[in-house]
């Protein structure tokens, strides 16, 4: 069995992918059905498990290529991580600069400056995390790896105690990461979402994510070792998930669940439940019995969409990031405010407002609406592309 092409696989990792872009392109933030929005500090909403479980993708696919990356010798392994990750990196630079022009308010285009573009983000930790994971699992036996990942965590949580503020070492004033994502980066190149200079894919918060990434690949490893998707296997991936979940709850109740920071009790739980996800998808895309009845054709074009998600993940990723900086320039005046300046409105609000904002008497629906249509453009795209058959590797 090639388990480099498994389905179960792909379909997972495109539909995170599918998540992500649905969760980032609602119609109004201000208009969100409470399971597509992020928790508001502490806690985890669906929307929370969409970023970690695709670092467990990203494991997962990092034990399926190393053992071509060992067969090839240490040099070249080195290149290619070292390639990937500045690429990635670089791709999520591009999408945080996109799109490198803005209107001021005197109605003239000018350029963004350099000195406040944020510095990291989804995809920068996507390439710290893969790297890091990348040398860990090279120089580390399996056993090392999953030290790694203790080490990792539990050093994690003990900076959090040590560094922290004593009164709420977990709050978004008591956490020690802001100071060091400060010190490193310079607050004027931090996410400012919570109303100040706050990154929640800083640097501080990296070692537990890529704790993560090497969860991930500890169960393609197991894959890989097992050779085969079978009832004994599906039996050890679900009891890794629930002893992962206990761990998690027991641990929540000293460190509670947060994905901006990206508690240790976070990583546990996600990666359980992305691990339970995972070997249900087996279950049911490669452990079918011989003569079983065929997916009724609904299952089976939702798979194959997920599919096509997941041949071009990064490539759709971006572009899903990129398309609305872009259309944002085009712009045409719509009101006038009570001071009488113009109010001017860009493509993709105007669609939202003239057609699915109107939808249904819950506002709500609307917005998720449109963004299931946003969704629905993307989703013909990675159908054509993979129809025909052009992939975007990085």
């Amino acid at each position: 069995m090639n388990t480099q092409r498994l389905l179960s696989l792909d379909v997972f990792r495109g539909a995170t992918v599918a998540l992500m872009i649905l969760v980032n392109n609602p119609g109004s933030w201000a208009h969100l059905y409470p399971p597509l929005a992020h928790a508001g500090w502490h806690g985890c909403t669906p929307t929370d498990l969409v970023f970690p479980f695709f670092l467990f993708a990203v494991g997962n696919a990092l034990a399926l290529v190393m053992p071509g990356l060992r067969a090839a010798g240490q040099a070249v392994f080195l290149r290619r991580v070292a390639k990937r990750v500045a690429l990635i990196f670089a791709l999520g630079l591009f999408l945080n600069a996109a799109p490198f022009v803005f209107w001021t308010a005197d109605g003239a285009l000018a350029l963004k400056s350099m000195e406040t573009l944020r510095t990291m983000g989804v995809l920068q930790r996507i390439a710290l995390c893969f790297g890091a994971a990348a040398l860990i699992v090279w120089w580390l036996s399996v056993r090392g790896a999953l030290i790694a990942v203790a080490v990792l965590l539990l050093g994690y949580w003990a900076a959090c105690l040590a560094f922290g503020d004593p009164a709420d070492p977990y709050g978004l004033l008591g956490w020690f990461g802001t100071a060091v994502d400060r010190s490193l980066l310079g607050a004027s190149h931090l996410y400012r979402g919570e109303g100040l200079p706050f990154d929640p894919e800083g640097l501080a918060s990296t070692p537990p994510a890529i704790a993560q990434v090497l969860l991930g690949w500890w169960v393609g490893h197991l894959l890989m070792q097992h050779g085969r998707v079978d009832a004994a296997l599906l039996v050890r991936f679900f009891v890794i998930a629930a002893v992962l979940a206990l761990a998690a709850y027991a641990w929540q109740l000293a460190v509670p669940l947060n994905k901006k920071i990206w508690t240790p009790s976070y990583v546990l739980l996600s990666t359980a439940l992305a691990l339970a996800t995972l070997a249900t998808l087996m279950h049911l895309l490669e452990n079918r019995a011989p003569g079983a009845a065929p997916l009724p054709g609904p299952a089976r074009f939702t798979l194959r969409l997920f599919e096509a998600f997941g041949k071009n993940p990064l490539f759709i990723f971006v572009l899903a990031g990129f398309v609305p900086r872009v259309l944002a320039l085009i712009r045409w005046p719509d009101a006038f405010r009570p001071d009488g300046t113009v109010a001017y409105i860009s493509p993709l609000p105007w669609l939202y407002q003239n057609v699915f904002a109107g939808l249904g008497s819950d506002p709500r629906l609307g917005s998720f609406l449109f963004a299931c249509a946003n969704l629905s453009a993307y989703a013909a795209l990675a159908l054509w592309l993979d129809r025909r058959r052009l992939y975007f590797r990085v």
